[in-house]
């Protein structure tokens, strides 16, 4: 969806892989994506770990289950978005421009 709307994608399969590419070359990445449920790490720890790394860089985490996630404590630990699932390709969009947006500031 986000490369049909110009954005450059770069997508792994596992969250210990997404941390160790992000770890190598923080700085190639604008934007982070993540579910909240996966294998290894949750999107929570994931989130954690990248901003552990570098606290400037957008989070947002996409998840069906909002008793484990919420706007507040997603604030809390410096993610930047929140999306329901299922997520359509219009909300995706928007809340990808309005971070991004949000970082210009």
């Amino acid at each position: 969806m986000l490369e049909r709307l110009g954005y450059r994608i770069t997508s792994f399969t596992g969250s210990v892989d997404a941390l160790a590419a992000f770890e190598t070359e923080p700085s190639q990445f604008n934007l982070v994506i993540t579910d909240m449920n996966m294998p290894h790490l949750t999107g929570m720890q994931l989130a954690k770990e990248l901003i552990a790394v570098r606290p400037d860089i957008p989070v947002i985490i996409c998840t069906g289950f909002s008793e484990r996630i919420n706007k507040r404590k997603a604030e809390t630990l410096g993610i930047k978005g929140l999306l329901m699932k299922p997520v359509g390709m219009m909300d995706l969009a928007h809340k990808v421009r309005e971070v991004l947006d949000e970082m210009k500031e």
